[in-house]
């Protein structure tokens, strides 16, 4: 017992005798930072959780050492605790000096230096290289390249700096080997592959990225195969997936796309109601371009929408709301559509703002709006103002978004633009029947400085014909409706096969012109040109001989159009009409009036053969050419039939002639007309290719008296030939949109012709520019 307690003395005074740090934490006197070269030490002791005069507990230790590795700025972080003391060792990252990329081909090394977050004379780190490695595979995975890799290699430099450089090699693009479908049973996989964006890999595609792998097209596929499926009534059909599984070796993509049809619907019923005060419905139903018995359309359903509201704010109620409602029933597979017409919210434009614009100027944007501040809201007019915008070819994107405005009815239109670049430098080269071989230069601006005037400068060098032309047009000159221009020009012409001369043209000419509405627009113009007839054959028709020499015309001209093709560039459905005159007489050699229209007429085949590239094109001109005072017509101004308004006969092939030296003279009055139907070719939609078949009608005739009244040579008693009897040809022709240019290549015969016609079977036309 007495060792026992002997035993628990010496303990007791053992622990008497430890230190009072280890029986409970003491507090921090200081907090010493080694290591440190460019942080100051009072910002590392800013991170941690323990200050002087604090417990220094284990805790608090081991959170302030977390808290110094958050901050990314330090490779290591050691803490330990002295006595009172804190020491702090560190060892700080890298500054990046610099940060390159090897290997990369197909993507500059400046787009994936605006994708990678670490910088020069930023703090490098391990986790950062790796996000910016994936960084950059994301972006060649979504050029197609799946195979692509990576790796990020450190160079450790002095003064604790380091270049940072991604090693990439690139691999091939994983293309799209198969494209299938399932669930599809009205139409076969070959016509849906037509429909989508995305195409399956072949040779005939080195030009094109169809063939690559994109997610986002795959979304886009979906949307095109739901509304091609409305458009041909079915009303129910559901993309219900679009899968793409890479293959094994990461070589292609197999895509799959999911459609669950649904029945297709016919149109039972067509109803318009309104709760509009002083709106009679009967008197839109005109307006719906639908009829009872169609196949629904999803499209046109979306078309009448937006003709009925645009009609309703015409009339007056610009607030008006069209919802149209589609009511299915399903035993008899048709489709009730009903049009409700209601007030809808009452808004105005309180403000619009335009950002994005760094070199065009805001007036060129604004004056393209349809509607202005103060007006009503009309989303139509914002659409269409969009439209206008985009069509100015200044911008790769266009987006117009609604925001409040100072109070509930008031809105603000913001609208970003992005803008690209529009000048062109243009080279080129090609071949046509009429002008043979050419060569052709141009220059152009079409936003100069800004201010949305395009000046161009184009030179033409070609075997018969040249063409030197400068021109300069203001579309909205002083800012009105009104558009502006002039041009200065010279023209040589190699008419030597046709009529036996040369012909040298060279003036000027003042526009002016002017929108009446969206479809109406008239244009005016004065022209000065001095003609001289050069180089006459000795041998060719004396009519022709006796108008040798210079000429100066004085001219003015009006024309006048109403167009209502769904596209300028390549219409498929509407019409185009165009009239004008010519009065020359105002000064000059040469009196007289002329008169002139034409008109095209589209109608699509779409819903009757499923494809938009069959389109019948109806089309007729007219040209009457009448002298006034002492003047005759000179053959400089008289129209000439064949080639390219009557296929099947050359250049000025039909028509007055004086066959005693097959010299064509030309007509006084000229009438085309013309029937062509395209469809495409059994070729990849692609590649481009339409074919055509088409019949042309037309007549020339028409000579002034003192040709009529001359007489001939005794060899030809009856040497000039004016007839008014129709010619007529006919052919089929193949149009390629080449990536350098258009081709035409036309077979025609002449089925109505006379003796001494000139016909022409073959015919090409080429140009490019490149």
């Amino acid at each position: 017992m007495t060792r026992l307690r002997t035993l628990l003395f010496v303990l007791a005074a053992l622990v008497m005798a430890l230190p009072s740090s280890a029986q409970a934490p003491g507090r921090v006197a200081t907090i010493e930072v080694q290591g440190n070269q460019r942080i100051e030490a009072d910002t590392i002791r800013s991170y941690m959780l323990v200050q002087p005069g604090e417990p220094a507990d284990a805790d608090r230790l081991d959170r302030s050492l977390r808290a110094l590795f958050a901050t990314g700025l330090f490779r290591d972080v050691e803490i330990r605790p002295e006595g009172n003391r804190v020491i702090v060792r560190v060892v700080e990252n890298p500054l990046v000096n610099r940060v390159g990329f090897e290997g990369n081909r197909r993507v500059t090394s400046e787009v994936l230096r605006g994708e990678v977050q670490l910088r020069p004379r930023g703090v490098f780190t391990p986790a950062a290289a790796q996000a910016d490695r994936q960084r950059i595979l994301e972006i060649y995975a979504r050029r197609g390249r799946f195979g692509a890799t990576v790796e990020p290699k450190v160079i450790e430099l002095d003064q604790n700096r380091v270049d940072v450089v991604f090693e990439i090699t690139e691999g091939n693009i994983a293309l799209v080997s198969r494209i299938g479908f399932v669930g599809n049973e009205s139409y076969s996989d070959s016509r849906l592959k037509e429909i989508i964006a995305t195409r399956e890999q072949a040779w005939y595609r080195l030009l094109s990225t169809s063939d690559n792998y994109d997610p986002d097209r795959l979304a886009f596929d979906r949307e095109l195969l739901r509304r091609f499926y409305l458009r041909q009534g079915y009303a129910d059909v559901e993309i219900t997936g679009a899968t793409a599984e890479l293959a094994p070796d990461r070589s292609g993509f197999f895509l799959t796309y999911t459609i669950n049809e649904g029945p297709r619907y016919r149109i039972g019923k067509i109803e318009i109601t309104s709760s509009l005060r002083g709106l009679d419905p009967a008197g839109l139903q005109r307006e719906v371009p639908l009829s009872v018995g169609d196949w629904y359309d999803g499209d046109a359903v979306e078309r009448a929408d937006t003709q009925l509201t645009e009609l309703l704010a015409t009339r007056g109620f610009p607030f008006a709301n069209v919802e149209p409602r589609v009511v299915r029933n399903r035993e008899a597979r048709t489709v009730d559509l009903t049009f409700d017409i209601t007030e809808g919210p009452r808004a105005f434009v309180e403000r619009i703002d335009i950002t994005g614009n760094t070199r065009t100027q805001d007036r060129v944007i604004r004056r393209e709006f349809r509607l202005a501040e103060g007006d009503p809201l009309v989303v139509q007019q914002v659409r269409r103002s969009r439209e206008r915008i985009r069509s100015l070819g200044y911008f790769s994107d266009v987006q117009i978004n609604s925001a409040p405005g100072s109070a509930p009815d008031r809105v603000i239109l913001n609208t970003q633009v992005t803008e690209r670049a529009t000048g062109e430098f243009t080279i080129g080269g090609g071949y046509s029947t009429d002008a043979g071989l050419l060569a052709d230069v141009g220059l152009r601006e079409r936003n100069l400085l800004g201010t949305g005037v395009d000046a161009r400068l184009n030179v033409t060098l070609a075997q018969r014909r040249s063409q030197v032309d400068v021109s300069v047009t203001d579309p909205q000159f002083l800012d009105r409706n009104l558009a502006a221009g002039a041009d200065i020009f010279l023209v040589s012409r190699n008419l030597q096969d046709t009529s036996g001369y040369d012909e040298r043209r060279a003036g000027f000419a003042l526009r002016m012109g002017y929108e009446i509405n969206e479809r109406l627009r008239q244009s005016w113009s004065y022209s000065l040109v001095d003609r001289e007839l050069t180089d006459v054959d000795p041998n060719t028709s004396r009519f022709i001989q006796e108008q040798a020499g210079r000429t100066l015309l004085s001219q003015v001209s009006t024309t006048i159009t109403y167009d209502r093709r769904d596209s300028r560039v390549e219409p498929r459905d509407g019409y185009v009409i165009r009239g004008g005159m010519d009065w020359a007489g105002l000064g000059g050699d040469v009196s007289y009036v002329r008169f002139r229209g034409d008109a095209q007429y589209y109608i699509p085949f779409e819903r009757l053969l499923g494809d938009n590239d069959y389109v019948l094109v109806l089309a007729a001109g007219a040209g009457y050419l009448v002298p006034y005072g002492d003047n005759d017509t000179r053959i400089v101004d008289r129209f000439f039939l064949g080639g390219e308004n009557l296929r099947g006969f050359a250049l000025g092939g039909a028509g007055p002639r004086d066959v005693s030296t097959n010299d064509a003279l030309g007509g006084q009055t000229l009438w085309t007309t013309s029937a062509e139907f395209r469809f495409p070719l059994p070729l990849p939609a692609e590649l481009g290719f339409i074919g055509r078949a088409f019949i042309d009608a037309g007549g020339n005739y028409g000579l002034p008296n003192s040709v009529n009244d001359t007489g001939c040579p005794t060899t030809f008693p009856n040497c000039v030939r004016d007839d008014s009897s129709p010619r007529v040809g006919a052919g089929v022709g193949i149009s390629w949109r080449s990536p350098i240019g258009l081709i035409n290549i036309d077979l025609a015969q002449a089925l109505v012709k006379k003796s001494y016609d000139e016909t022409q079977v073959f015919r090409l036309g080429f140009g490019t520019r490149f």
